[in-house]
């Protein structure tokens, strides 16, 4: 379950996976087990500009986004002891992969194309995803982001669809000290 990169010993915990794997809900579920502030990278560039990420793409463009995006994770990983639910795309840029190199413990949740495309069906918030075949398009996300997700995890997680306490318990009890102490102390 362990990617290739060494495991860091940063002071956050980072989530990362393709859109609808359950990065946002994990991170909540994780951080509160772990007693930890969860923040949710796409949510907090939303409070700083006032617009949804949907309307950033669309009022400035991806390449507008990727600079708040970037901006917003090197703010988030200047402190220690956050749980952090990234958006799918953090990884495309190389600067967010040396940051979460060295600013975090990163977990990858990887999950198939097909629960990808159950869980996505129909919504309509993704501007990466607005596309006639969703399945092809989720596919073609995979392919090309999954080795960048791979290059950037420190533990890759694979999800499915038992409940959520499961899967966070789970994933806590194969994170390295000090992250799952917490859980170890009761």
């Amino acid at each position: 379950m362990l990617a290739s990169r060494a495991m860091s010993s940063a002071g956050n915990l980072v989530f990362i996976g393709p859109m609808g794997a359950g990065k946002s809900t994990l991170a909540s579920a994780v951080g509160g087990l772990l007693s930890l502030p969860v923040r949710d990278l796409d949510r907090e560039i939303e409070a700083a500009t006032g617009d949804t990420i949907a309307d950033l793409f669309q009022r400035f463009g991806e390449a507008h986004f990727r600079a708040q995006e970037n901006a917003m994770l090197d703010s988030l990983l200047a402190d220690d002891g956050l749980v952090i639910a990234c958006g799918g795309g953090v990884v495309l840029a190389a600067r967010n992969r040396a940051l979460l190199a060295t600013r975090a413990f990163v977990v990858w949740l990887d999950a198939p194309v097909a629960l990808l495309e159950q869980r996505l069906h129909g919504d309509e918030g993704r501007p990466l995803l607005r596309a006639q075949h969703l399945g092809t398009r989720l596919a073609e996300l995979a392919s090309q982001r999954d080795p960048l997700y791979a290059e950037a995890a420190d533990l890759k997680f694979p999800v499915g669809d038992a409940p959520v306490a499961e899967q966070a318990a789970a994933l806590v009890g194969l994170l390295p000290a000090p992250w799952n102490q917490a859980m170890q102390v009761d």
